[in-house]
């Protein structure tokens, strides 16, 4: 469907927002987009809604440059609020419908539909500036998706959401998903991301440093990644010279060791000074994954994709 290939962006002072990335998303999928702040994230985003247009590389939609002609099959919810705030919900929704050629009757009955699902029915004469950011972000969320989008961009949309609208919001996305819809999640909530997405690709600074799909990263990263449970004081653990990364909880440890350190090195050193009650080899979070690459910038040479 949507097909991103070997883009660059250059702005200004030759910063290079974006370099030299590839990616696809397919119907019924969700692709999510991670990163730290300036790592080419909302540029990538902007050229595949062609409000930039890359320097080199290309994106297609359904075999077709992205163009006037493919806006309306691409739905938004931007990161930053992007509502009339002295307009009122019902106001918002079928001026945002008119945009998409939706017909006045028929966005009637959608806008009625999404909002008793948001639970927001009965609301329509309110205004935006009356809202919560929470009820604020449901309103930005029905707007992205009353046309019946084929490609969805959702940037952030679980912020100002309370964990119960958080769950809502994932049901609602993994229905789309099921309808055929592809997604692109875009957040810096890791555990949604690992929660909700199919595949993911990680930016740093401008280029794509890890992607595939969930399990696939996860396997390439787990050869390091021990889940330690111990008796009494976990601080020897901290001592361990060959750590790459070592998040120590009452009675139980999360480590990355080294990759040239083995797990018998590992035990081997705490044997004199603790007991040990459980070790194994665990499944990194995508949090421990991001914060080892882009925190410490410790890439394995021999990675970059995991397929």
């Amino acid at each position: 469907m949507l097909v991103v290939d070997s883009i660059h962006k250059t702005y200004k002072g030759n910063i290079k927002a974006v370099d030299g990335v590839s990616f696809s998303v397919q119907p019924g999928t969700i692709l999510g987009i991670l990163g730290p702040n300036g790592a080419g994230k909302t540029t990538t985003i902007r050229m595949i809604l062609n409000i930039l247009k890359p320097d080199r590389g290309t994106i297609t939609f359904f075999g077709s440059p992205i163009g006037e002609h493919t806006k309306h099959a691409i739905g938004y919810l931007p990161e930053e609020r992007g509502l009339y705030r002295k307009s009122t919900i019902g106001n918002t929704l079928l001026y945002f419908a008119s945009l998409k050629n939706i017909r006045a009757h028929s966005a009637r009955e959608l806008v009625s539909e999404w909002l008793r699902r948001f639970e927001l029915e009965g609301m329509e004469r309110r205004k935006i500036e009356e809202l919560s950011k929470g009820n604020q972000q449901k309103v930005q969320f029905i707007a992205s998706i009353l046309h019946n989008p084929d490609l969805l961009i959702l940037d952030e949309p679980f912020s100002g959401l309370d964990p119960v609208n958080q769950l809502k919001f994932k049901d609602i996305v993994l229905e789309l998903r099921q309808q055929g819809k592809a997604i692109i999640f875009c957040t810096h909530q890791l555990e949604s991301a690992e929660k909700i997405c199919d595949e993911i690709i990680l930016y740093n600074k401008g280029k794509a440093v890890v992607q595939g799909t969930i399990d696939s990263v996860k396997q390439r990263f787990a050869a390091h990644a021990i889940h330690v449970e111990f008796e009494g004081n976990g601080q020897h653990i901290l001592s361990f010279p060959h750590l790459q990364r070592a998040e120590l909880f009452p009675n139980y440890a999360e480590v990355q060791l080294q990759p040239s350190t083995t797990l018998n090195d590992f035990i081997t050193y705490l044997l004199p000074h603790m007991t040990l009650t459980k070790v194994e080899r665990v499944q990194p979070s995508l949090l421990s994954i991001f914060v080892d690459i882009v925190g410490k910038g410790n890439l394995p040479e021999d990675f970059i994709t995991a397929q």
